[in-house]
């Protein structure tokens, strides 16, 4: 857990990543001079991966970067970004500029943004340093921890990616101010997701004042941030690279809970489903197929609706037809061969693997979601 005790609104919070590659994830209002501190002076030149509606605050980055040379990479917004043309105009410019291995890049955005800056530093001269400022709170609690890069092809979603361990990461809790409702709403399906797989007290945080869990600066949401981080950090020391764990437990897999069929939902919906509230329609899915196995209690799968809906994160999705959603599934990564492979509860906070589930199971967890099975 982090160093200064959780849900303080003053003093930064450092949580740190062990592991081959350390770094240091620090939390709290008003920390953007957190940046410059974790690029130390090795770098002379630094590439700020941004997309244009944020250019503001990446500019207000920018101004603590003193000393350095900038170069500004203006991604495309939201997973549109995700793209080889992207990646590659990219490279071009870092070229250009005459990036060396020394220098650094820097990521100011969403989850796209991060994913995406991430990969562009992970494949330029096989590895630069990165650091991640993420501006929502999805990108706080998923992307920007971890190492995980990714771009999409017409298949799925990061299907084309690399593991790249930032130099650090800077969550600057007054940005969430900044955030429309739906995206901050969208960020803690993610939060909800550490509650099921690893932290019962974030369950029990928000089913006691949801409505605090809405509020950008209360200390209930910068406790539910900090104990998301814990657990995907916790997790990502033991396997990072999701080989799995110890004594049958699934490892980093655990933090796909809710994704396979969230990414077949997103990729079916062209992205228009944001990926918070497709976790968040995944894990109701998830909790019934693994009640309908004989693996999951009634009351924690019920509770999965009653906890998502409790902060507006949807519960119930018949938008696309199951066959098209199930094709999908079967081309994601956690999928081997022809066998789909789901991660489930055998009870709360007790991840597991469900391996190739009967079919009638897939279909019938498919219309308690809302859709046609």
């Amino acid at each position: 857990m982090p160093d200064n005790p959780t849900g303080q609104t003053g003093a930064a919070t450092r949580m740190h990543v062990g592991g081959a590659s350390p770094y240091d994830v620090v939390v709290g209002h008003g920390v953007l001079d957190e940046v410059a501190r974790v690029l130390g002076d090795d770098p002379q030149r630094i590439a700020v991966c941004y997309a244009e509606p944020l250019a503001t605050l990446a500019e207000r980055v920018i101004a603590t970067l003193d000393g350095y040379e900038v170069l500004r990479l203006v991604l495309p917004d939201g997973e549109v970004a995700k793209t080889g043309a992207v990646a590659l105009d990219a490279w071009e410019k870092l070229g250009a500029a005459g990036f060396t291995r020394s220098d650094a890049v820097v990521t100011v955005g969403g989850g796209a943004t991060t994913d995406m800056g991430g990969f562009i530093a992970a494949t330029w001269l096989r590895g630069v340093p990165v650091v991640h400022v993420p501006t929502t709170l999805l990108a706080m609690v998923d992307a920007a921890v971890g190492g995980k890069t990714g771009m999409n092809t017409g298949a799925g979603k990061n299907l084309v990616g690399s593991f790249h361990e930032p130099a650090g990461v800077v969550c600057d809790l007054d940005v969430l101010s900044t955030l429309a409702e739906p995206e901050l709403i969208a960020g803690l399906g993610e939060v909800v997701k550490c509650g099921f797989i690893a932290d019962p007290a974030i369950l029990e945080l928000i089913e006691n004042c949801p409505a605090d869990a809405l509020e950008p600066r209360s200390a209930e949401l910068r406790e539910l941030v900090e104990r998301a981080i814990a657990v995907k950090i916790a997790v990502v020391v033991d396997d990072l690279k999701e080989t799995g764990g110890a004594d049958g437990h699934p490892g980093r897999e655990t933090l796909n809970y809710g994704h396979t069929l969230a990414h077949a939902i997103e990729k079916a919906t062209s992205y228009r489903v944001r990926h918070g509230e497709a976790v968040a329609l995944g894990m109701v899915y998830v909790a019934e197929l693994a009640r309908l196995a004989g693996r999951l209690d009634d009351a924690t799968a019920a509770r999965h609706r009653t906890v998502l809906a409790a902060v507006g994160l949807p519960t119930r999705f018949d938008a696309a037809p199951f066959e098209d959603l199930l094709a999908t599934m079967r081309v994601d990564k956690k999928s081997r061969g022809n066998q789909l492979r789901f991660v489930v509860l055998d009870g709360l906070a007790r991840p597991s693997v469900l391996a190739d589930p009967d079919e009638a199971d897939l279909r019938a967890a498919y219309a308690h979601l809302g859709g046609a099975g």
